[in-house]
């Protein structure tokens, strides 16, 4: 054999050995590449979770409502038991004494658990504007032109200390009033609402749609103050102010991130969801007795409250200090030199559950 074709050969073996090396290397990746796909998530911490809310028929609770009727909890792998009470205040209750894991509730819950010495913290948004509104009933309409005639009055929320209650006593402080000026008388936050409103128990209401819509519609009561748009918010309050929240202790949200998560996406997914939802879909996904026999109705409550429901789940600039400005203008508990207003929320688990839902 001559030197040049010994060369050739070499030169063939060498081909041949770096072909062979590279099919290896692509094996040996392709096998390591199947191997992580196939390795299972990481198990939820509780699987099995038990949510707190205080009038879930209601458009402020939606997110919520829209996540457990399109199976989003079930796809995170979540086995959920939602508890309704009559407001939101009754739902911290149930988180505060345990039975239930988290609730769905007004972000300001967060503030005042932090005046008990307790931190809780919100970890995904379902509404960027309260939905909360202030009406006199038909009866009173003529005498009580403002909030400031309103002094002496029974006023109906929800709950006494749910999100209904304060919008009455931001107001009524900003009309110079003091909280105590009036008589609050829990009404709940359905049906009971309309009843309350037409048999003369109350003689204004503060509460949310659809309720609020049916009523206004009937000429049942005269609106005083709306928030249901992001204007009307920040004519009422000042600036952003973050309206319904998921909660839990900051000790839960450390032991269980990853169920923590899973809650957040499926709540994301929905309000992603509701962004762009038809009638069609909306009245396919809700559940029958939450449009109060009028889909009409209905339709025309969500209309109203489009724009408050959260587009992502995360919690707006400025939305905890607003809250916190507008708790503190009543509650004297509540110092806001002594809030560590960066405990009571994180965007940690919306950020990445934009992150996987897109």
């Amino acid at each position: 054999m001559t030197h040049a074709e010994a060369r050739r050969v070499r030169e063939a073996v060498g081909r041949l050995i770096l072909v062979l090396t590279l099919m290896a290397l692509g094996l040996i990746a392709l096998s390591l590449s199947a191997g992580a796909s196939a390795a299972p998530a990481q198990p939820l911490e509780k699987p099995k979770i038990t949510i707190a809310v205080g009038g879930k028929p209601g458009l402020y609770y939606l997110p919520l409502t829209i996540a457990e009727q399109l199976g989003y909890f079930k796809d995170e792998g979540l086995d959920v038991t939602i508890d309704d009470f009559a407001g939101g205040s009754k739902a911290l209750q149930a988180v505060v004494g345990g039975s239930a894991d988290v609730g769905t509730g007004a972000f300001e819950h967060t503030l005042l658990m932090q005046t008990k010495g307790l931190t809780y913290q919100a970890f995904v948004v379902l509404g960027a504007a309260p939905q909360l509104v202030l009406g006199v009933v038909k009866t009173k309409a003529g005498e009580v032109k403002s909030v400031k005639d309103l002094k002496g009055m029974r006023v109906g929320v929800s709950a006494p200390g749910s999100s209904t209650h304060m919008l009455v006593s931001v107001a009524l402080t900003k009309a110079g009033l003091k909280p105590t000026d009036v008589s609050i008388v829990g009404v709940g936050s359905n049906a009971t609402v309309i009843a309350a409103a037409r048999n003369g128990q109350i003689d204004a209401v503060s509460n949310v749609d659809p309720m609020m819509t049916l009523l206004q519609e009937s000429g049942d009561v005269k609106v005083l103050i709306d928030t249901r748009t992001q204007a009307g918010t920040r004519e009422m309050f000042g600036g952003p102010m973050p309206a319904a929240v998921m909660y839990a202790p900051q000790s839960f949200i450390q032991k269980n991130p990853r169920t923590v998560q899973a809650l957040a996406n499926a709540i994301v997914r929905a309000d992603k969801w509701l962004q762009h939802a038809t009638a069609a879909q909306l009245l396919k996904t809700v559940p029958e007795p939450y449009l109060l026999g009028d889909k009409t109705l209905y339709l025309k409550a969500f209309a109203n409250c489009r724009e408050a429901f959260s587009p992502d789940g995360m919690m707006p600039a400025d939305g905890p200090a607003t809250a916190l400005k507008a708790l503190a203008s009543f509650t004297p508990e509540v110092k806001p030199a002594q809030i560590r207003l960066g405990d009571t929320w994180t965007n940690t688990f919306a950020t990445q559950a934009n992150r996987q839902y897109p």
